[in-house]
């Protein structure tokens, strides 16, 4: 609970975390960028960083001045990318062994939810995966799991990565500031993370109501 409770003061709270941060570090608020960022995406147990809204943030203190807009990209885009590299390899040093549960660090449920749509979409997960938090973290696992070819993996790594934090920082950068966005901060981060949440949770209960239509049908069979 109190693990929860950090978290979720960090969300409500990110902006001036953030420039509490700025003011306290200075320059190495770029390598903390940089770690939180990595540990999102390149460490499988601990998908519950921020990252959409973080990115969104820093784009805002970067239009006015506190952070260098291009230091951020970089540096953001190198964390993602070097992030689900490091995640990949340690789904493929682990193996398929992974889906047991004998491996207690991991959710099996994020697990195998992520599973089921690297299934459905194929290397394409990889770039999706970017805008969806939970799957993010575990989609270079699953593929390192499944053995898809690095190279390849590195392909979708880059574009995925690009698109992600080319969107979210422009987006802080170019509307972060507006007086609106400014006077209603802690409600557009929330409504940054809900969004980001959308697709997960319809593709949650769209393989629910596919599990319930299944057995439905295969009850039917049985009477008959």
């Amino acid at each position: 609970m109190e693990l929860l409770q950090t978290v979720l003061d960090f969300f409500i709270h990110l902006d001036s975390h953030i420039g509490e941060i700025i003011a306290s570090y200075g320059v190495w608020t770029y390598l903390i960028l940089f770690l939180i960022i990595f540990a999102e995406t390149g460490l499988v147990v601990t998908p519950f960083l921020p990252g959409d809204s973080l990115i969104f943030v820093v784009g805002t203190f970067a239009a006015s001045g506190a952070l260098d807009v291009w230091i951020l990209f970089f540096l953001l885009l190198a964390a993602a990318v070097i992030g689900d590299t490091v995640n990949y390899e340690v789904g493929r040093f682990l193996g398929p062994k992974v889906f047991s549960k004998e491996m207690r660090f991991l959710n099996h449920e994020n697990l195998m939810k992520t599973q089921r749509f690297y299934e459905k979409h194929g290397g394409k997960t990889i770039i999706i995966a970017r805008f969806l938090p939970i799957i993010r973290t575990f989609a270079p696992f699953v593929a390192g799991v499944g053995t898809m070819k690095y190279l390849r993996f590195l392909a979708y790594n880059f574009v995925g990565a690009l698109l992600w934090v080319t969107v979210a920082l422009c987006a802080g950068y170019f509307f972060g500031n507006l007086p609106f966005v400014k006077d209603n901060f802690t409600l557009v981060i929330f409504a940054i993370i809900g969004i980001s949440a959308v697709p997960a949770v319809y593709a949650y209960i769209k393989n629910w109501l596919q599990g319930r239509n299944q057995r439905k049908v295969s009850t039917n069979n049985e009477s008959n």
